[in-house]
């Protein structure tokens, strides 16, 4: 009787260290991680125990969600993910829509597309679906075309012209702010150069558009974690934060031209 008493206070125990534990949710610097960073403080207040984790590439985030590292991470869309789980393997679901932000093309040497001179610079992001992205912005501004038909998942072999002979500089994504100003033009994320404080997030020469929820960025759990409880509570909080919102807001300078809350649309 005493060792089933033992037994059961152990299980007990256990299981309190078990609810205890707190949700891992990795983001990148910026919009979204400072937008989860409000709710977790929020979280927290309602007894959710929330650990966001940083990380500055837009790898390594599901490398740990696959690993059991976090549960949960939000920097991505959902094509990106595909292309992720397609190269990877990883067995992945969005749970909760979140932000989509506004790609634009950025020069701080010249004031509109037509200044961009032969054989200009451009910077353009280096994994799949994001340089598809930049490339049909490209494309949008007159700078070069594309293959028939190859949509966001074009790269740069898929430019069948390129009349002024622009060159181009593969960068990860997160870093293409810090060389806007060492080209002629960049593909360049509202959020991270709001975060940056390098120059004007509203002097985009052009902007992809706000219209296509595909690429808002999501919240993804492992698919066999999927149903944590704990998740959807966060998630729950996370739409219907006003401090959240308001975050959002000023990532993006103030300015409503610059993203949607995916949700809410």
């Amino acid at each position: 009787m005493k060792l089933a008493m033992l037994t059961l206070a152990a299980t007990l125990s256990l299981t309190g260290l078990a609810a205890a534990d707190p949700l891992k949710i990795g983001v990148v610097p910026g919009a979204y991680g400072d937008a989860v960073e409000v709710a977790a403080t929020e979280a927290k207040d309602k007894g959710l125990e929330v650990e966001v984790v940083e990380f500055s590439d837009w790898t390594t985030p599901n490398v740990a969600l696959a690993a059991g590292d976090i549960d949960l991470n939000f920097f991505q869309h959902r094509p990106f993910l595909e292309n992720a789980e397609k190269e990877r393997g990883y067995d992945f679901d969005v749970v909760g829509q979140g932000i989509l932000a506004n790609l634009g093309l950025y020069s701080l040497k010249h004031k509109s597309l037509d200044e961009i001179p032969e054989g200009g610079s451009v910077a353009i992001a280096n994994d799949p679906v994001n340089q598809g992205r930049g490339l049909l912005l490209l494309e949008k501004a007159g700078l070069v075309k594309l293959r028939e038909g190859v949509g966001f998942l074009g790269t740069l072999d898929d430019i069948t012209e390129n009349p002024k002979k622009l060159t181009f500089t593969e960068v990860e994504g997160p870093q293409l702010v810090r060389i806007t100003g060492d080209v002629d033009l960049a593909q360049g994320y509202p959020h991270f150069i709001v975060a940056s404080g390098a120059f004007d997030p509203t002097s985009g020469l052009v902007y992809s558009g706000i219209e296509d929820k595909q690429f808002a960025v999501s919240f993804v759990a492992r698919t066999e974690n999927k149903d944590d409880p704990r998740i959807k509570q966060f998630i729950d909080l996370f739409h219907a934060s006003q401090a959240v919102k308001d975050q959002v807001h000023k990532s993006f300078a103030d300015s409503d031209k610059l993203y949607i809350l995916a949700w809410q649309s």
